[in-house]
Order: C-alpha cells, then structure tokens, then sequence
C-alpha cells in the first residue's frame, strides 16, 4: 500500500469517431449509380494506333481491327514482311554493286579515251 495513493492512474482515451459518417457504403451498386451518377462506361485504350475495349471481361480490338486479324495470320504476316525485307535488302545490295560496276567501266572508258 503506498503512502501517498496509487501513483499510477492513467487517463482514460475517448472513443474513436467511425471511419465514415456517410452512410453511401451501406448502399448497393445500383442504388450509388442512380443517387451518384456514377455510369463509367467501359473502360478503353488506345496503344500504337490501335484501339482496345473491355468488355464482358476480355480487352477486344476497337472496331478498325476488329475480327480482321487473327493471331496465325499476324503471325503470317510477321514472317512474310522478314522474307520482303531481307529479299529488299539484298536487292539494293546488288544495285549498289552494279553502280560500282559501271562506275569503273565508265572510269575505265574515259581514261582509254584520253
């Protein structure tokens, strides 16, 4: 028992306030939509000129691309634009050859000549 009382007597805290004071969390999706106007719309991206859209819980291409490509035929088309441009590369390599060619014959004609 000590001399002068218990030392030791801490306050008491006061009750906490509720997080919300709103009662909009009790109020289901229909019901915030009609008092809120809160209609989103689906969401949509737009990533290197082509459109997407979410809709039914898959991303579907904007209607520009819409059902017109097919992965196999992306992937088509993928390995036929390799083939054109290793064939173009090629072909330039020969034009720039047979310019150097008749750049030489002709160097070669003109020296003759004079």
């Amino acid at each position: 028992m000590p001399l002068f009382g218990n030392t030791f007597s801490p306050k008491k805290t006061p009750p906490r306030k509720s997080a919300s004071l709103s009662n909009l969390h009790a109020l289901d999706r229909t019901t915030k939509e009609v008092e809120l106007g809160l209609e989103y719309g689906a969401p949509s991206i737009s990533i290197a000129g082509q459109s997407l859209k979410f809709e039914n819980g898959q991303w579907i291409a904007g209607r520009l691309f819409a059902g017109v490509v097919q992965c196999k035929d992306l992937q088509r088309l993928r390995k036929r634009n390799q083939q054109l441009e290793e064939e173009n590369n090629l072909l330039r390599l020969k034009v720039e050859i047979l310019l150097d060619m008749v750049k030489d014959l002709t160097s070669v004609v003109v020296i003759k000549l004079v």
